[in-house]
């Protein structure tokens, strides 16, 4: 099948053809999702809390990211491959931002960065689109601001935070932006946010509106350890199959096994 490529989202929006995206952080999982046919994945910075263990996605550094985007590219020949830009890897400046934005394609193999932020990191995202980076934004609950934000909590609630929402989303389309990540907003917000741009959105607890949908792998499969977010659907049970096989194996070594 013909690879997605960035244009393609754009067309997809155009004809009302949502665009479906998971995240992925390892070989098999991206072969796997590109071969039920995804249309993008998402090496998102996420691998920090539901694979490295960490309570927010700080901790995670542009090696890691560098070391799963090359996993993931190396399973998934389909999919567009988008590469989350670390805490602190684009914000200190513009030069150290296309440094380690190249690293994430050159060494990566990731086909674009997604970066988040609104005014305050526009400058930035018209620099990397204009050396050839394509960048998607991400806009709404941004979780590396987790610690000025309060907590995890739903953002654009009120008339002056939808406002800026909806004037940084188009300053991002502005400044070149192919896409943008909306979370944790409401859907109405989502909505008009969608409507008033050409790019396509991607909704992760944002409602229907947009043009598409992003969800973390472990929701969907049932493969997180405690609560999984009010958005998100589980669509099996995977750690309850884990658990189950693994006591399986157990106890056929106890026996004397395993035997076929």
């Amino acid at each position: 099948m013909k690879p997605v490529r960035v244009p393609d989202l754009r067309s997809m929006k155009e004809r009302g053809e949502k665009i479906a995206a998971l995240t992925a952080y390892d070989v098999a999982m991206a072969r796997l999702l590109d071969r039920a046919g995804i249309d993008m994945i998402l090496v998102g910075d996420s691998l920090g809390m539901v694979v490295l263990g960490f309570e927010t996605t700080l901790p995670v550094t542009l090696d890691m990211m560098i070391h799963h985007t090359k996993a993931v590219s190396r399973g998934a020949k389909r999919a567009l491959i988008v590469a989350d830009m670390p805490f602190l890897t684009f914000q200190l400046s513009i030069e150290e931002a296309m440094r380690n934005a190249g690293r994430l394609i050159q060494e990566g193999g990731a086909a674009a960065v997604k970066i988040e932020g609104g005014r305050q990191i526009v400058d930035t995202a018209k620099r990397l689109v204009d050396i050839g980076v394509p960048v998607m934004g991400h806009l709404g609950l941004t979780p590396q601001s987790v610690h000025q934000l309060g907590g995890f909590r739903p953002q654009g609630r009120d008339s002056e935070a939808a406002e800026k929402l909806v004037k940084d989303a188009e300053l991002l389309e502005s400044a070149g932006a192919f896409a943008i990540v909306l979370e944790s907003i409401p859907a109405g917000l989502a909505g008009r946010v969608t409507a008033s741009l050409k790019i396509p959105t991607i909704g992760i607890g944002a409602g229907t509106q947009c043009d598409g949908q992003v969800l973390v792998i472990n929701d969907v499969l049932g493969l997180s350890d405690g609560p999984i977010p009010p958005f998100a659907k589980q669509y099996a049970q995977v750690a309850e199959t884990i658990l189950s096989t693994a006591r399986a194996y157990i106890e056929d070594v106890r026996a004397g096994g395993p035997h076929r």
